[in-house]
């Protein structure tokens, strides 16, 4: 059931982000979705230069995994509407320029994707932020 971690930092790691899911919200949740892909993403630029291509299929992989399985799957196509669809094609797209990627060893196609990635991320912080403004926009305490 539990993976045996030799590294003391790798667990202090995985208990972090344990933690961190186990008291999230759901908005904070897929804040850590598109984090985990960045980080993933930034990995693989590392291990192509490094020419280190089995840790490189890894971290796409892992970046493909989150954005499919994470960011997509969380998508509400009946309450979403459009917004939803047009999320899931970019979705789509993602992953598909990922698998591209991964073959050639693109370093350009990992940056378009974290660019897109990166801009959604900002977009989910900005609507937590206004969830935390009264309509006046002063932060709300409780």
């Amino acid at each position: 059931m539990f993976a045996v971690l030799n590294n003391p930092i790798t667990a202090y790691q995985r208990t972090g982000v344990e933690t961190g899911v186990e008291s999230a919200d759901p908005h904070k949740l897929i804040l850590m979705l598109f984090e985990g892909a960045q980080q993933a993403l930034a990995k693989a630029k590392l291990h192509i230069q490094h020419a280190e291509i089995a840790a490189k299929g890894e971290m796409i992989s892992k970046a493909i995994m989150i954005i499919d399985h994470g960011l997509k799957a969380s998508l509400d196509m009946n309450a979403g509407g459009d917004m939803a669809r047009q999320l899931f094609s970019l979705y789509e797209y993602m992953t598909n320029r990922l698998l591209t990627a991964n073959l050639q060893n693109n370093v350009q196609i990992i940056d378009e994707v974290n660019g897109l990635l990166s801009e959604l991320h900002g977009a989910w912080v900005t609507i937590g932020q206004k969830n935390t403004t009264d309509p006046i926009g002063q932060p709300v305490t409780y």
